[in-house]
């Protein structure tokens, strides 16, 4: 029976830098997958562009991780985002940045950077096993013992477990490596969806399903308790709403909803100006186009499906002239044009969700190595590792970090 250096379970992102990092090292290392391709879920990232990194500061994804932002300093300052960029760039991928700093491929593609980590595999001697759902993992002397479907038993000194959170179950992430991790003894923080979309209860949003509203500001609200976000992109949706913006604060609204039935939401559709700036800007207008149809001179204000809606909403008739438009009126338009309110009452299931939120107890794993101190030897990388930042690049590069760091702690142990 093979005996391998290192195991690594699972070749996503995390999975696929951990083996090529030990490889690099000149470790006899096996990289099980249990797809029939490596990087499945690489390849639906940023909408299949692959979002590889940031180009933000050390400080910024620190900062992005939240409470869990300090665990993942050694991670992400042995492995930057400078260092992912020039490990690709290297190999031949040119890349881009974009607004708020997202680094794409200049193909646009995901598979370009699969292709990239593919050779890198192959140039690293790693042996790939495909179609191997781990079963189990057990200690045995100084090293492991793992039972994959389908497959030998495989022994290795270090095992390096990446194999995903719960979210996108056909991609392989089916959460079983938590139950895995709970067995050996390691504790498994409470599992949500982490960037996921949320319902609304109101008919007219999802009559505007597939609309996008750019630069738009929104606010959450819960008794006394209010969530304000940036300025960006939301998109209306058949369930509710979705789009950075909504992802990227989809977590603390969960826990409001955790303590309420529903969550307020008000979309402030023109975020630079203050309400009675608003309302004056809309006199002016009415008495500029004082012969024009209200729902004409909305519909030159806003994208064209919304404008119908909000008529309806503050019930004017949209036919009636600018000039006939009395000044309550005029001040409830400005209102719902500064907070037009939905009502989210939950969010779409941990399996449509864009990362795992809860994993594998940091507290249990060293940052320095990424080593178990549960269990000396077995290591973790990727999404099993609790906390999780918002969209951006942020979570693939933590991936490609934690990866790295955990195949190099395993390599030089």
């Amino acid at each position: 029976m093979t005996l391998y250096d290192v195991a690594i379970i699972g070749a996503g992102p995390a999975g696929i830098m951990a083996a090529i990092r030990a490889g690099q090292l000149k470790k006899k290392v096996i990289l099980a997958e249990r797809n029939d391709i490596i990087g499945k879920k690489i390849l639906l990232t940023g909408k299949g562009r692959c979002n590889i990194t940031n180009s933000a500061k050390l400080d910024t994804f620190i900062e992005k991780f939240g409470k869990s932002g300090q665990f993942m300093r050694t991670a992400l300052s042995a492995f930057s985002n400078e260092d992912l960029m020039d490990f690709f760039k290297s190999r031949g991928l040119e890349l881009k940045t974009e607004r708020q700093g997202r680094v794409f491929p200049v193909t646009d593609k995901a598979s370009s950077v699969t292709h990239v980590l593919e050779e890198c595999l192959k140039d690293n001697k790693v042996e790939i096993k495909y179609k191997a759902r781990l079963r189990d993992i057990k200690k045995k002397g100084e090293g492991f013992v793992l039972d994959i479907d389908g497959s030998a038993a495989v022994t290795a000194k270090k095992v390096i477990l990446a194999v995903g959170g719960a979210s996108y179950k056909d991609t392989g992430s089916t959460g079983e490596g938590f139950q895995i991790a709970k067995r050996l003894g390691h504790t498994i923080m409470p599992l949500s969806g982490g960037l996921v979309p949320l319902k609304t209860k109101e008919e007219w949003a999802k009559d505007l399903q597939g609309m996008t509203l750019k630069n738009v500001r929104v606010t959450f609200i819960a008794g006394k308790k209010k969530i304000i976000s940036e300025i960006g992109e939301l998109l209306l949706t058949h369930f509710g709403v979705s789009g950075p913006l909504i992802l990227d604060l989809s977590g603390a609204v969960i826990s409001l909803l955790g303590e309420h039935k529903e969550v307020g939401l008000l979309i402030d559709l023109k975020p630079g100006i203050k309400c009675e700036e608003m309302e004056n800007k809309l006199l002016r207008e009415f008495k500029e186009h004082g012969g024009k149809e209200i729902k004409n001179i909305l519909a030159g204000m806003l994208p064209f499906r919304l404008a119908p809606i909000i008529i309806k909403l503050i019930g004017v008739n949209g036919q009636k002239r600018a000039s006939q438009i009395g000044k309550e009126e005029r001040r409830s338009l400005a209102a719902f044009l500064k907070a037009l309110p939905l009502t989210v009452t939950g969010a779409l299931p941990l399996e449509e969700a864009m990362v795992t939120s809860g994993g594998v107890s940091k507290s249990e794993i060293n940052p320095r190595t990424m080593e178990s101190k549960i269990m000396p030897g077995l290591y973790f990388a990727g999404e099993m590792i609790e906390g999780h930042a918002s969209s951006g690049g942020y979570n693939l590069q933590q991936a490609f970090s934690t990866g790295y760091l955990a195949g190099e702690s395993a390599a030089n142990a």
